[in-house]
């Protein structure tokens, strides 16, 4: 099929002249996970991760991803005839620098400007004129091959109540208009869409798991424009954002809109975050002031309402993963379960709390070698029957009222090997040393990381991801610009400085190959601590709440700063977790978070 789909696509490129075809994983938003529509570079070459870049050329087709689906893209692109080039790896190009290898003079490079961020489809340009070679940015050539293509999404847009948020949207726009004064900007352009929901309190459901809408937003400081499909924006929501001052306008005026701003106006926007197509629209003596979106960090640093309402989701979201953790401990080997059916009975635990509305993200249920993929997914008609043997990785989080969920936990369900115990309390004590991190205020995810990683390093062992992420707030389950990873990484924006009130993802793992994979995840809070005559001191909040397997632990590695921590922070599930057990559920909970 893929090979079929290849054929067809080559056919195309010739009648153009195209020597290469470039497919990125992207919207017209550039966001991280795109709905149906925008699945062009799955379709292409049946590789199914939320990362990666297809590079399509007559006699060779290449996917560029990074660590984390190295095991993945490798297992589905078998018999596609698509190379998968390792990012990162030693001796693997990057695609600028297969491209100034691969261009030649009159040559032909293409792709679709309105999925291509601005600053790659630049420097493709660069490369292609360096070469004595053309760009062709103004087709969408996947569309003319899929004849069953998903139709562009058009779920309907919601209000969500400043009691959720604690701030409105007329106070937000305001502060987005002194950040634009600030930058000497007369106009700003928006089209992330997580950004949008934010500034304007909306949700949404056009892209799977992420709670935003298909929209495009410009702000001057007189008017502010929402560019959003008509059909997904009821009476009662329309009303309320003309009341805060809001235009609405179709979704396909965007673009017209955009070339209308006169030449002598400076525009706010990042580059990096708007498509290539948009860039050329804009009038060529356009001042452009290319920096981070205001929102970005406006977003991340959450209220206090925020951070109260999440800390509420979470033990929600603990109560439904610690009866589902109880379930299978209790039943494996006697009733019937694989990768795909408890990954359906977890979700029934979620659906029965209060204020749930969807899951953040797919789940990762994966049992015994399959948890080796960092982001494995499991389908109804390709997973693992679960054995009463070995580890079980579970990577998951739910979307409610109250805020966004994103927990891994890794349990024994079964006899385990010495090396799976050794591996699994060697994680654990990373994820425990990060979050009881006490810095000075300044420090980015960067100076915390080896807390994370430094257990397993001692080992000579390593992970091939970040070690945390930012989460927004009943938003994206990635939000930048907060995260802890050991080098910066420009293009994931995640090394700014650590504020009160960001949420990031502590979650350092460990993936042996045909054997097993761990993870274990909290989202912690940044919080200030004293301050005093060195500066201001910051610490962390542990917001997750579920049981670290003890049966897994090997007690014998444990000093005694690492018993405290694991007994306060179990000390501390009980307690909040222990009133939405039954008797038989809460005497299990009291035994799996004993001290020790």
């Amino acid at each position: 099929m893929i090979v079929k789909r290849l054929t067809a696509l080559r056919a195309e490129m010739k009648k153009r002249g195209i020597d290469a075809y470039l497919i990125p994983t992207a919207d017209f938003h550039q966001s991280e996970y795109v709905g149906g529509y925008f699945t062009c570079r799955k379709y292409m070459t049946g590789f199914t991760g939320s990362a990666g870049t297809a590079l399509i050329m007559p006699d060779k087709a290449i996917l560029w991803t990074d660590g984390r689906y190295f095991i993945q893209a490798d297992k589905e692109l078998k018999g596609s005839t698509v190379e998968l080039y390792r990012m990162g790896e030693e001796g693997v190009p990057t695609i600028s620098k297969f491209l100034e290898d691969y261009l030649h003079e009159g040559s032909c490079l293409g792709f679709d400007g309105r999925v291509m961020d601005s600053r790659q489809g630049k420097n493709l340009g660069e490369i292609a004129e360096k070469k004595g070679a053309s760009v062709r940015w103004d087709e969408d050539l996947v569309d003319l091959i899929w004849e069953d293509r998903p139709a562009l999404s058009c779920a309907p847009a919601w209000s969500l109540d400043v009691s959720y948020v604690g701030k409105s949207r007329e106070d937000k726009i305001a502060d987005v208009r002194r950040a634009m004064a600030e930058a000497g900007a007369d106009v700003h352009i928006i089209t992330t869409l997580d950004d949008i929901a934010w500034l304007f309190n909306i949700r949404g459901g056009d892209v799977a798991c992420n709670p935003v809408v298909l929209s495009y937003a410009m702000l001057t400081a007189e008017q502010a424009i929402l560019f959003v499909q008509s059909q997904a924006v009821g009476a009662e929501l329309k009303a309320e954002l003309e009341a805060a001052g809001v235009e609405l306008r179709e979704y396909s005026e965007f673009y017209s809109a955009v070339a209308a701003v006169p030449a002598d106006k400076a525009i706010l926007l990042d580059q990096s975050k708007i498509s290539y197509a948009l860039l050329k629209s804009l009038s060529g003596d356009a001042k452009i002031v290319d920096k981070q979106n205001p929102t970005v960090l406006m977003k991340a640093v959450k209220t206090p309402v925020e951070m109260e309402n999440m800390r509420k989701a979470h033990i929600k979201d603990g109560a439904a993963l610690t009866k589902f953790i109880y379930w299978m401990k209790k039943n494996v080997g006697t009733v019937p379960m694989d990768e795909y059916s408890v990954g359906e009975k977890l979700e029934e635990f979620r659906k029965e709390q209060e204020g749930f509305l969807d899951n953040s993200f797919g789940a990762i249920c994966a049992y015994g070698p399959n948890a080796a993929q960092c982001h494995y997914s499991a389908s109804k008609d390709n997973c693992a029957v679960i054995e009463p043997k070995g580890l079980f990785l579970c990577d998951s989080g739910g979307q409610y009222y109250e805020g966004t969920t994103d927990v891994t936990r890794t349990w024994a369900v079964g006899p385990l090997t010495d090396e799976e115990k050794l591996h699994f309390t060697l994680v654990m004590k990373g994820m425990l040393n990060l979050a009881a991190a006490k810095f000075i205020y300044g420090c980015r995810g960067i100076n915390l990381d080896y807390l994370a990683r430094g257990p397993l390093w001692e080992h000579g062992l390593d992970f091939n991801h970040g070690t945390g992420h930012g989460v927004g707030y009943l938003l994206n389950v990635h939000e930048a610009p907060n995260g802890f990873r050991w080098r910066i990484v420009p293009e994931r924006n995640d090394s700014c400085v650590l504020e009160e009130g960001m949420i990031t993802s502590d979650e350092p793992g460990l993936y042996i190959e045909g054997s097993h994979g761990i993870r274990t995840e909290n989202l912690i809070l940044c919080k200030k601590a004293e301050k005093n005559q060195y500066g201001q001191f910051m610490e962390f909040e542990h917001l997750t709440m579920a049981p670290i397997d003890l049966d897994a632990v090997v007690v014998e590695l444990l000093n005694e700063t690492d018993k405290k921590r694991l007994n306060d922070y179990h000390r501390d599930v009980y307690e909040k977790l222990a009133p939405f057990m039954n008797d038989e559920e809460k005497a299990w909970l009291a035994e799996a978070t004993r001290a020790i």
